[in-house]
């Protein structure tokens, strides 16, 4: 309370603020958890948001706190490389080459993530079709714009210019097609995807002097 006797607003500490993101996210992960064993057992389509909250022990109204839709939940593992991927690309040397930033900074991204979470995601999208529009659609709109936007950067383009948002599109292409590879062939997926971007690596030459 102020000396004047009024109340001062309170503001939470930015650590207390974070400890309460960090819980959200390991609901909303658990909650995502348990839908993709759902639909890996019955189907995405035969799946109702009231089934998911039922396999999480929550009730249907805390799963809307989480995901606006049963979409949401296989959006929010496309949502989640590319913000992982937005992060990464800024940590890149700006002397390398734009394409190579990009094989590097996905590799370090699917590296770090669960396998087995991303093989279950894999087969619930390949099994229905309606899952792999969900999914290709995040994938344009959020994946592929963070793509755009870096090589847009480097390249002293507007993101939606013919040669930024190409070669988005295209990494993009070949990092489906590469997990897909992965998922029917096994492997490393991380390697998988490196070496299938290596394809398009040298396609946009990096300034004088770039880094190889």
């Amino acid at each position: 309370m102020a000396g004047d006797g009024t109340k001062r607003p309170y503001r939470t500490s930015p650590s207390v603020r974070q400890a309460r993101a960090d819980r959200l996210e390991a609901a909303a992960r658990a909650v995502e958890s348990a839908a993709l064993r759902l639909f890996e057992l019955r189907g995405f389509d035969g799946v109702t948001v009231d089934d998911i909250a039922g396999a999480a022990g929550i009730s249907v109204r805390t799963f809307y706190r989480y995901f606006p839709a049963k979409d949401d939940v296989l959006r929010a593992v496309v949502r989640r490389r590319a913000q992982a991927v937005a992060t990464a690309l800024t940590a890149r040397p700006p002397d390398e080459a734009p394409m190579r930033s990009v094989r590097r900074a996905v590799q370090d991204v699917v590296a770090a993530e669960d396998p087995t979470q991303v093989a279950r995601w894999v087969r619930v999208v390949e099994a229905s079709l309606y899952a792999t529009r969900v999914m290709l659609g995040v994938s344009i709109l959020e994946f592929n714009g963070v793509l755009a936007e870096f090589l847009g950067a480097r390249l002293g383009r507007a993101p939606d210019d013919l040669e930024p948002a190409m070669l988005a599109v295209a990494a993009g292409g070949i990092i489906i097609a590469a997990q897909t590879r992965w998922y029917l062939l096994g492997g490393d997926l991380a390697a998988t995807i490196g070496d299938a971007l290596t394809v398009i690596d040298t396609v946009v030459p990096g300034r004088p002097g770039a880094t190889g």
